[in-house]
């Protein structure tokens, strides 16, 4: 029971990496507010969380809406009190709307910059103040392997995943003796219903099968499940990472080696 007595808000969790964190966390003791943007799955995560006898809190937001970072962070305080673990895993990847540069959209660029990056933003500088004051926190953003390269037909997302490791980074040298660390996950490419619509995007675009494209993917031959990056999470948000800090960890099938 590694999170013991902690509670994490987790942005995303109504399915694929966030759901899994969520659950992983719950098993280890953690109480559980959670948002997502399905009603029916979040429910699902609800009746899941409550099984393993761990409260939990969800609450259905859109992040593009202006007040959605107030909303969520008041919402899960007033239900669970102290938030002692942030994961910030919610996101729009590039399978919305791929193109290039040259023919973006303009307001999708803005939207995703918004979901991606400036959310994350305000949510840890509403958590940040009690993990201060109370000398312990751990605040995990969940970036991706683009975010140290680049994606072909996604500047969006690339650009909002390399903010986000920077912002990491930067809010790990400014809590430094803190008791707070700050550090970020780099999955690649993890099963789920956005990488399914990007993965047929690139077949149609390359001439070459899902099934090809899924082999060659990782060193692995396949994808990754969110199962096997929530591990990680638990890893972060718990003591036995007390010494990490600034760190954006790979867990990508042997995608990028030594970056």
């Amino acid at each position: 029971m590694k999170l013991q007595g902690k509670t994490a808000l987790i942005t995303g969790a109504s399915k694929g990496i966030g759901r899994a964190i969520a659950l992983a966390f719950a098993a280890e003791g953690a109480d559980i507010a959670a948002t997502g943007r399905n009603e029916e799955e979040l429910a699902s995560l609800h009746a899941a969380v409550t099984g393993i006898g761990r409260r939990c809190s969800v609450v259905g937001a859109d992040l593009a809406q202006p007040d959605a970072a107030d909303r969520i962070f008041q919402h899960a305080s007033e239900s669970l009190g102290d938030i002692h673990i942030l994961v910030n895993n919610a996101g729009i990847g590039s399978s919305a709307s791929p193109r290039p540069v040259i023919d973006y959209d303009d307001a999708f660029w803005h939207r995703v910059l918004l979901v991606n990056l400036t959310v994350p933003y305000l949510l840890i500088r509403r958590a940040l103040p009690q993990m201060v004051a109370r000398k312990s926190g751990r605040i995990i953003n969940v970036a991706s392997i683009v975010g140290k390269v680049g994606l072909l037909h996604g500047a969006a997302y690339t650009a909002s995943k390399h903010g986000l490791l920077g912002l990491t980074r930067t809010l790990a040298l400014e809590v430094t003796g803190s008791g707070v660390t700050v550090n970020a996950i780099c999955p690649g490419p993890v099963h789920s219903l956005v990488a399914d619509i990007r993965l047929a995007y690139d077949a149609q675009r390359t001439g070459r099968s899902i099934e090809e494209i899924e082999r060659s993917a990782t060193l692995l031959g396949r994808r990754l499940e969110p199962d096997e990056v929530a591990p990680l999470a638990v890893y972060l948000a718990s003591d036995d990472s007390a010494g990490m800090s600034g760190q954006s960890i790979n867990i990508d099938g042997g995608v990028l080696m030594g970056v």
